[in-house]
């Protein structure tokens, strides 16, 4: 189904941290570290989280949502300085640093949509370019990038929702969910609230501090140097410019759907690899770590490989980000902002995949993979990215994954209840997947994709009969 886009833009303009008359903005700079630098030039990271609410007449949303929304973001952002900063590349410095200077803030759009809500909110196949108009462009320069943009959208009488833009290179999946869930605390709170507990809750409070981050190596260097040298099919990089990649253009004939792993599907999906590794003698030899992300991953890509119709001999890069807060020797705190990922990468051929036993074989490749790590999760680091850019460039199939079931993100409630949908919307233009707790909070998994047409019905074909067959 196609959703017609009516988004008429009501405002645009600048929300700035909230200070109170004992308080005075003072500048603030942070320097990237090599794990900022490796996503320096990626697209931004955009999603969308879907609220339904019926009484959202214009007159309630403009009297009270907006100004709760703008007026706790205010407040949030106090906390999140560097959020309402840049990423600045000065001409003296080696290397980009986030700045804050007084006055600084962030761009918030404000629309109001006659779209389907119902549609666009659901798990339903719907045209992947539908939920573009939802998401905020992030303004970049040559010399100058925002850190986030948002977009808050209208849909009368029947919620609204909240798009975000953000740039990889300033913050990971944790450290953006980490400051929307805080937006949405502060939302809750009255004013009174606000005064008697300026302070946000422990679990929400940003640490800035850099110092734990070791680089012995230097590979923010080689990484930044990576970039500097990089050639792209087609495009013209500039040295030290912070222009991004181009993003992919998103095709008229894409969809976008959402589909469930439930607990017990997770289950089975296990049994079969466990099952398999038992006729073949090899669970003594080869402990293996079976992690829901590792099933929900493996079942989920091979279903992509096999309804896009891939040739036996194509490469396929399947690439995964892993959280080195608690890693690290020694670890840094589980609240530090910025970015604090790794890359876990699998290179294989569709051949593998497309076997009989394909999710087995991968299952066991992704397992394996995350084992690796026990040597260090800097393994390998300075060649990784190189290889991985490489690979990018030659044409091979590359597969990510965007997002974490252990975000939590459908409990992001800024007064009117939680998400309706929260759905990754950058995705459409890397080739990734989503993945995000299932909304019923029973331990599922939901997983978002986009794919052609065409090659949508294929998977949602091999999706349900896969489960229903083993």
């Amino acid at each position: 189904m196609e959703v017609e886009n009516q988004v008429n833009t009501i405002d645009v303009c600048q929300v700035t941290p909230y200070f109170d008359s004992s308080e005075s903005a003072t500048e603030l700079s942070l320097p990237l570290t090599f794990y900022d630098i490796m996503w320096l030039k990626f697209p931004p990271v955009e999603r969308i989280f879907f609220y339904k609410l019926t009484e959202s007449t214009p007159t309630f949303f403009n009297s009270v949502i907006l100004p709760k929304l703008k007026h706790s973001l205010s407040h949030t952002l106090l906390h999140f300085l560097p959020l309402a900063g840049n990423l600045i590349w000065p001409p003296q410095a080696i290397k980009p640093i986030i700045l804050y200077t007084p006055d600084d803030g962030v761009q918030l759009t404000v629309a109001e949509s006659s779209a389907d809500f119902h549609l666009l909110s659901g798990n339903e196949v719907h045209e992947a370019a539908d939920s573009r108009p939802y998401i905020p462009e992030l303004p970049v320069t040559d010399s100058k990038a925002s850190v986030i943009a948002l977009k808050i959208t209208l849909f009368p009488n029947h919620g609204f929702c909240i798009g975000i833009s953000a740039h990889h290179s300033v913050l990971d999946g944790k450290s953006s969910t980490m400051f929307i869930k805080a937006w949405a605390h502060f939302c809750k709170l009255g004013d009174e609230d606000k005064r008697q507990y300026p302070a946000l809750l422990t679990e929400l409070t940003p640490v800035f501090d850099r110092i734990g981050i070791q680089d012995p190596e230097g590979l923010d260097m080689v990484y930044l140097n990576n970039w500097l040298e990089l050639k792209w099919p087609g495009v013209d990089l500039k040295p030290r410019s912070l222009q991004l990649l181009p993003a992919i253009a998103v095709r008229s004939s894409s969809v976008r759907a959402t589909f469930e792993l439930s607990r017990e599907d997770i289950k089975k999906l296990r049994e079969r690899v466990l099952a398999n590794l038992v006729k073949e003698g090899s669970k003594e030899t080869r402990p293996i770590h079976l992690s829901t992300f590792v099933l929900v991953l493996a079942y989920g890509f091979v279903c992509i490989v096999k309804a896009r119709g891939f040739e036996s001999n194509r490469k396929v890069v399947i690439g995964f980000a892993v959280d080195c807060r608690a890693r690290l020797d020694p670890p840094v705190h589980e609240n530090y902002f910025g970015n604090c990922v790794s890359s876990c990468v699998a290179f294989t051929e569709a051949e593998s995949l497309l076997e009989e036993k394909g999710f087995m074989y991968l299952a066991e490749m992704l397992s394996e993979l995350i084992k690796s790590l026990e040597k260090g999760v800097l393994d390998g680091a300075k060649e990784k990215m190189a290889r991985n850019m490489e690979e990018a460039a030659g044409g091979a199939a590359l597969f990510g994954v965007a997002g974490s079931n252990r975000f939590e993100v459908y409990g992001t409630d800024f007064g009117w209840g939680n998400p309706e949908k929260v759905e990754i919307t950058s995705i459409d233009r890397t080739g990734a997947i989503s993945l995000a707790e299932s909304t019923d909070g029973k331990g599922g998994v939901e997983i978002g994709l986009v794919l052609e047409k065409h090659e949508m019905e294929k998977f949602t074909s091999l999706f349900v009969a896969g489960l229903k067959n083993h």
